[in-house]
């Protein structure tokens, strides 16, 4: 009987310690070694945990070993370690290996000896404390010392690069942490520039099968900021990863950086690292959640007041979480009231489905490109094998990497199915295009009139896309002008072959006009796009699409003024169900100017539409 109980209790605590506080996701901090060394002095750790632990429910903490050769001591780390397992809190380990982060994030020489032995020491030293444990952004290498240059010898840096680390990855980290602890599991975090790894040495092609699991960095931040990534990317970065090996993408990662924008920028990212199904999210970092205050005049946006999805009156209201009424004062209360809004309704949620996109491993091209499709409607779902059987398939510039892609182009199309590229992929392989259709994108051109699709008031810089009279058909036109001007190019062109269609959007060399296309334009990319899914959405650019392979979607608004798109479902759904509030809207009839573009070569698109409000910054759930 008295051993009954103890499993019983045994039972009871682990349910109380490890399940998460929320539906369908878990909540982590990670703890620099900064922190974690701080750690030493009890009321130190236990003032800072009282403030985040008063503000946001946390399921899990991370505490950092070693950042910028700082090695945190075995005995600091037991009495961190100890504090959180007696408060519920489950705790994992973190390695950033770098040598000193504020010089251009410098990192180890993984050929130098003394280098490697450090890399391995502080693996060892960290395994010793942990069954789990995080290798922060910086598990590559930007050295280019006299001996790693001397190592590379005729090799790309690329190619030399990715092949040390996989072997440092094996060699100086798995390997000694589980032969220490053989129950360790080893995660990489691949950070948010996703296109760009190899050529510091993250290798995407064995990376995920080697280490036990991967985290995604979701952060966005600020666009105008140096890595000038769209906001879509912290979604976009979770389904990518996930498909490199299902079920092992285990959260993301996302830190205070573009709060200086409001913090609905701030809580923006961290919904849309949920959205993409995300099993468990790290709040970068400890000391950002104790030291970063709220302050209105700087986190407060103009739009607040018009009933948005982030609320920031509402959200320094005093919150009583842990039997104690407190007055939010940090960037932790903003990560807690957003997790509580989306609780209500993320586990209603199916699978993520979306547009199937091809990137090849370590495949460069039309940069980072399928987050600015998000960001103008077209969910994406991108994966590094081709998908075989999809209604649509997009391919970028990046498929050039594959030697075997005309076979496969070929093959879809034979199948009646369809193949979408860029004028980027046209451009960078014309003669291997040719084997289905013969065009060309040599020559730039200035627009801003799209015909009935409509004018903006600023010149655009696209590729000229070229093709054989009759032999390719133009689906929308641009020129400057276009109407009663004298020339025009494609902006989006099909070629038929066998049962399917070729198809070639124009794309803007800079890629951020996209979001000055008109409306009309957008709509023939979404309709090309959207074959294989069941809604598509009619709006101007700066509005996002989710779906769900449940009949759920989320449509957000990333715009700083109200907008009304419309909804155009399959044929035959008379309502969509608002899953928040409950509010049914009926279908609308779709004006003949709507779908006049539409209808031209997509007669069969028969579809019901509905009309939606979204507030500035914000988004809707539905079902259908």
């Amino acid at each position: 009987m008295k051993r009954l109980f103890c499993v019983f209790a045994f039972w009871l605590m682990g349910a109380t310690a490890f399940s998460a506080h929320y539906n369908g996701f878990k909540v982590s901090v990670y703890t620099r070694a900064y922190e974690v060394e701080k750690m030493k002095d009890l009321h130190w750790l236990d003032s800072t945990w009282t403030i985040i632990s008063n503000q946001v429910k946390v399921d899990k903490i991370y505490l950092e070993t070693h950042r910028d050769l700082l090695i945190v001591a075995d005995a600091t780390l037991e009495q961190a370690k100890k504090y959180f397992l007696d408060r519920g809190i489950e705790v994992g380990g973190g390695i950033t290996y770098t040598i000193n982060e504020a010089n251009s994030f410098e990192t180890f020489c993984y050929s130098n000896p003394e280098h490697r032995k450090i890399v391995r020491e502080i693996a060892e030293h960290t395994a010793k404390h942990f069954d789990d444990f995080i290798l922060d952004d910086f598990f590559f290498t930007s050295c280019k010392s006299d001996m790693e240059i001397k190592a590379k010898g005729n090799k790309s840096w690329t190619q030399y690069r990715t092949e040390l680390m996989t072997e440092a990855g094996i060699d100086l980290v798995i390997k000694p942490a589980k032969k220490v602890n053989p129950k360790v599991k080893v995660i990489i975090k691949y950070p948010n520039w996703y296109d760009h790894f190899q050529g510091l040495g993250f290798d995407l092609k064995n990376g995920p099968q080697i280490f036990d699991g991967v985290w995604s960095g979701t952060e966005t931040r600020d666009p105008s900021s140096d890595q000038h990534l769209q906001n879509y990317l912290s979604y976009n970065i979770i389904r990518y990863l996930d498909n490199l090996r299902p079920g092992h993408n285990y959260g993301g990662w996302v830190d205070s950086g573009g709060s200086n924008m409001g913090l609905d920028r701030y809580a923006e990212q961290l919904w849309l690292t949920i959205f993409a199904k995300a099993p468990e999210i790290a709040l970068f970092a400890y000391n950002q959640l104790i030291g970063v205050s709220l302050r209105p005049d700087a986190h407060r946006t103009p739009w607040q007041g018009q009933a948005t999805s982030f609320d920031y009156d509402e959200m320094t209201k005093p919150v009583n979480l842990n039997g104690q009424t407190v007055i939010p004062t940090t960037l932790a209360r903003a990560a807690g009231y957003t997790f509580e809004t989306i609780d209500r309704f993320i586990h209603k949620l199916g699978k993520p489905v979306g547009i199937k996109s091809y990137k090849p491993a370590h495949a460069l091209g039309d940069d980072f490109l399928q987050n600015y499709f998000g960001m103008i409607g077209l969910p994406m779902d991108m994966y590094d094998r081709f998908p075989v059987g999809e209604k649509v398939v997009l391919l970028t510039e990046q498929a050039k990497y594959d030697p075997d892609i005309m076979t496969k182009v070929k093959e879809q199309l034979t199948k009646g199915n369809d193949v979408v590229i860029t004028s980027g992929l046209l451009s960078a392989i014309p003669d291997r295009i040719a084997e289905v259709a013969e065009l060309r994108a040599t020559k730039k051109a200035l627009v801003n009139d799209f015909g009935l699709a409509g004018k903006i008031g600023k010149d655009l810089l696209i590729p000229q896309v070229q093709y054989q009279t009759n032999d390719a058909w133009e689906l929308i036109s641009a020129g400057r002008p276009l109407t009663k001007g004298v020339s025009g190019y494609p902006m989006a062109l099909r070629a038929s072959y066998s049962r399917g269609n070729l198809y070639v959007l124009t794309i803007p060399e800079d890629f951020g006009n996209l979001y000055d296309l008109p409306v009309g334009v957008l709509n023939v990319f979404r309709q090309i796009l959207s074959k294989g899914l069941d809604l598509r959405i009619d709006a101007p650019a700066g509005v996002g699409l989710f779906l769900y392979d449940n009949g759920t979607f989320i449509v957000e608004s990333f715009l700083d003024e109200p907008v009304t798109i419309r909804v155009h479902t399959r044929e035959g759904i008379e309502r969509i169900t608002d899953v928040l509030t409950g509010a049914v809207i009926a279908e609308q009839p779709e004006s003949a100017e709507a779908g006049m573009y539409l209808r031209r070569f997509r007669p069969d698109d028969k579809n019901t539409v509905f009309r939606v409000t979204l507030m500035p910054h914000s988004y809707r759930v539905f079902s259908i």
